[in-house]
């Protein structure tokens, strides 16, 4: 690319940022910012111009440079990440797949979710299972997990929700003991991990969103891990169309059908779900950022947990495990026995220019699609159903420094000044 234009896009983000003025009370504080650069830029401008635009070279630099944070064998990048959900859930119920998931069985996924963790489980044919969360972790509570299980389950499906993760330990015990398969959502969780171990490594499938407001972005994008191969092998075959071009046996499978042109040789019942060269030319810049973006996220929720905590009668804080925690949003729950309301402090806080929405889907069995699906639900969801009424979050992204998360402090400390006055 032409030196004029690459010095012409970094002064273009250099002055952006050298303009950015916070005004308290004037200027709004998001719920997301992106978390990318003129590096970025340039790389896609540069796939634009070579004319190469779709899945190439850049989208696999980034899957190797995933793979490879990851410590993992397989990352298979898709359009967003509801379509990784698809395609895993596509691929497990697959008739090549060896023991593969039945169709009408459950799978079992916490009531606290986003739309695209259900939608592909009956997309496949199968039933979610929702099961209730833990108030303090978002995360599906795992006593109930292992007691909804029954003969019917063929799958686990949690969801490290908000960047928290799962019991993943004991989750992937109670799999193997049960012989079922596992899928990690990780769509909110990027870098989160338990004991060391990633999240989206513990199952036999791991899925990741870069949506602009995700910890890192390729504008739309998503990534399937797995270190099972034959899962890798269909899945590659399903994100394009079924056929075999970026399997690894396509040799193997071409010779066995010679007679066939091997560019457009079909194995499976596939989809579209191909990313661009400027979603992946976006991925290899950002996997570099992510450990500094995560610990920005961290650094500011320690400063408002340290700042909120003596509202902690009235407010549950993500106070736990705060070390593995990745912090896709500052979530809050106020108790039952606040002397206000959810809607009361979200008011306040959007007139203060901070904006405020709901935990995802909340209780999913709570919305009017759920009217369309045919699922099941173990136990009374108490704890969903006071989600879905009393959680909401606010940003936490690189764009909240020190004057931004001072300012938010500041506005919760009227707001209970003016409740105690």
């Amino acid at each position: 690319m032409n030196g004029i234009i690459k010095q012409e896009i970094k002064r273009v983000f250099e002055t952006l940022e050298l303009n950015r003025e916070f005004i308290p009370g004037e200027s709004k504080i998001p719920l997301a910012a992106p978390s990318f650069s003129y590096e970025e830029v340039e790389d896609a401008l540069d796939s634009m111009l070579t004319t190469w635009v779709t899945m190439g070279k850049k989208v696999g630099s980034f899957e190797n440079k995933f793979q490879e944070y990851l410590g993992i064998d397989n990352a298979i990048m898709v359009n967003s990440g509801s379509s990784a959900n698809l395609l895993a859930l596509s691929t497990l119920t697959n008739p090549l797949m060896e023991n593969k998931i039945e169709k009408g069985s459950s799978i079992v996924t916490p009531a606290v979710t986003w739309s695209t963790t259900v939608s592909p489980i009956v997309n496949v044919g199968c039933k979610p299972l929702f099961v209730d969360v833990d108030l303090d972790t978002l995360c599906i509570d795992t006593d109930l997990l292992e007691e909804s299980i029954s003969d019917d389950t063929s799958c686990i499906m949690p969801v490290h929700l908000m960047g928290y993760p799962c019991d993943m330990k004991r989750i992937s015990k109670i799999a193997h003991e049960n012989n079922l398969r596992l899928v990690e959502d990780s769509c909110e969780a990027h870098g989160a991990s338990q004991e060391g171990k990633k999240v989206g490594t513990f199952g036999d499938i791991g899925t990741f969103s870069f949506f602009m407001s995700h910890h890192i972005t390729t504008m739309e994008g998503g990534m399937l891990v797995t270190n099972n191969e034959e899962i890798a092998e269909i899945a590659k075959s399903l994100r394009t169309f079924g056929w075999t071009r970026e399997m690894k046996k396509k040799d193997e499978i071409n010779a066995e059908y010679s007679d066939v042109d091997p560019r457009f040789l079909f194995v499976n019942v596939g989809y579209n779900l191909r990313p661009t060269e400027l979603q992946g030319a976006f991925g290899r810049h950002q996997i570099k950022k992510l450990d500094s973006l995560i610990q920005h996220r961290r650094e500011t929720a320690k400063y408002w947990n340290e700042r909120l905590t003596k509202y902690s009668d009235d407010l549950i804080l993500p106070t736990r495990n705060l070390a593995d925690h990745v912090f896709f949003g500052y979530a809050l729950t106020i108790k039952e026995n606040a002397s206000f309301s959810r809607r009361e402090m979200t008011d306040f806080l959007e007139k203060k220019r901070i904006e405020t929405r709901p935990i995802m889907s909340g209780n999913f069995t709570e919305q009017p699609v759920a009217k369309l699906l045919k699922w099941e639900k173990y136990g009374e969801l108490k704890n969903s159903k006071l989600i879905m009424r009393n959680s909401f979050f606010i940003g936490n992204h690189l764009q909240i420094l020190e004057r931004e998360r001072e300012y938010v402090a500041d506005t919760f400390d009227e707001f209970f000044k003016q409740k105690n006055d």
